[in-house]
């Protein structure tokens, strides 16, 4: 099994928490295609400091909020 990035996120929770938003609409909403929200949900993709930016901003809530470094993963 491929070792998981650093950084975790809880995108899947805050979708469900935003009218079962599915991965099409929150790519489309951010600039990215679901293939891509799913990689950065699963850890195996970390998302540029924009999509991160955007992703918080479509939930508002601080980036803080959807990301954190996990240091157990270094």
């Amino acid at each position: 099994m491929a070792k998981l990035l650093p950084i975790s996120n809880c995108i899947k929770t805050l979708r469900e928490r935003h009218g079962e938003m599915t991965q099409s609409q929150l790519g489309e909403a951010v600039g990215v295609t679901r293939q891509t929200v799913a990689a950065i949900e699963q850890r195996r993709y970390s998302p540029s400091l924009e999509t991160a930016f955007r992703i918080a901003r479509e939930f508002n809530v601080g980036i803080n909020d959807v990301f954190e470094w996990d240091e157990s993963s270094v």
